[in-house]
């Protein structure tokens, strides 16, 4: 199945879900719609690329065209969707794949309103639950997916894994955050747990195991998965330094302004002089953070060689994705699908 074909079986998976969800929640309040607006606006987005490797993990086990697989891929992009709501609120992000996030809707929505109280607290407060909301649905729709009671058991414990990982991650994200001194070690820690398993190596493993995968395939997945999700979280942070808003989504420096304590910026203070990173520390995090601020932080760390160290290990990972792929014991259709998502996954556009 191409790429385009799955994204449009996975689009369909989910506007199907969604739509059987929404006379349950307006049977409740008309109230609700505005949540289910903003949930539309959001899952109307996205690379797939979870659904992606899902699909292509059932397929390298030996998995055939089965509706069932779809709609379990497609639920991981509601786990996506309570992830991403939660993160903003956590980073507090303005914008999502370029529109306001959710709190943020809410939070206007308040105003708009001219209610009373604290508009930052209802949009923040209707933002956990429409993710608590999605992370439930992620749930219902791969027990409903249509795979047999045996296929979806098996699958059920790399979902669960899966799940306990990514908000594992996102704690120790924050707590670098927090810390304010994160070392490379400690920040591939958050990318390991936070994006590159829950990207890649986990959809992956559910795949197979939804296959019926022995443990040598899944060991096979791994030796590619977890590099390229490493690989594809570092390409993540240098676009959230250098990318162009009109393909992230996102504000020019926005992690600058979060601050960020990525693998990008530890590589960057490694190599700092004491004036730079005196420069760096000051800076980072600073929500106000204009234009001219955001072009000194980006001088700094191309000129420490930050940015060329951090290119340099996204190009390792790669490389070690691509052997592992080269000799894993999967379909030769599998192998080529997997094959250039490893070069979406790490060559997009900054």
């Amino acid at each position: 199945m191409s790429p385009s074909r799955i994204r449009k079986e996975v689009d369909g998976a989910l506007l199907s879900f969604v739509a059987r969800q929404r006379p349950g929640l307006l049977a409740i309040s008309d109230d609700l719609a505005p949540a289910m607006s903003a949930l539309d606006a959001l899952l109307g987005e996205g690379k797939r690329l979870r659904p992606a490797f899902c699909y292509w993990g059932w397929r390298a086990a030996g998995g055939g065209q089965d509706e069932g697989i779809v709609n379990a891929a497609a639920s991981l992009e509601l786990l996506q969707a309570s992830a991403l709501i939660h993160d903003d609120v956590m980073d507090s992000s303005d914008t999502r794949r370029g529109q306001p996030s959710v709190h943020r809707k809410f939070e206007a929505l308040h105003r708009a309103q001219g209610w009373p109280g604290d508009a930052t607290a209802f949009g923040e407060g209707t933002a956990i639950l429409l993710g608590d909301l999605c992370l439930a649905w992620s749930g219902e729709m791969f027990e409903t997916c249509g795979l047999d009671d045996e296929r979806r058991r098996r699958g059920r414990a790399v979902y669960d894994l899966m799940r306990t990982e990514v908000m594992c991650g996102q704690y120790l994200d924050m707590l670098e955050g927090t810390r304010g001194g994160a070392t490379v070690e400690t920040a591939l820690r958050v990318v390991e747990y936070k994006s590159a398993k829950y990207t890649i190596e986990r959809p992956l493993h559910l795949g197979a195991a939804l296959a019926g995968a022995g443990p040598e395939v899944s060991a096979a997945l791994s030796g590619y998965g977890l590099p390229l999700g490493i690989a594809f979280q570092l390409r993540d942070d240098v676009l959230g330094v250098f990318g162009d808003p009109a393909e992230t989504g996102k504000p020019a420096g926005d992690d600058l302004r979060e601050g960020k304590r990525t693998v990008l910026i530890a590589l960057t203070l490694e190599r700092a002089t004491p004036a730079q990173a005196t420069a760096l520390r000051r800076r980072l995090g600073d929500p106000d953070l204009d234009r001219p601020g955001v072009a000194e932080l980006r001088s700094i760390i191309e000129e420490t060689g930050g940015l060329a160290a951090c290119e340099s290990m996204i190009a390792q990972y790669a490389r070690t994705a691509d052997r592992a792929l080269a000799s894993a014991p999967i379909t030769g259709e599998a192998r080529d699908a997997l094959a250039a998502l490893a070069v979406a996954a790490t060559a997009r556009r900054t």
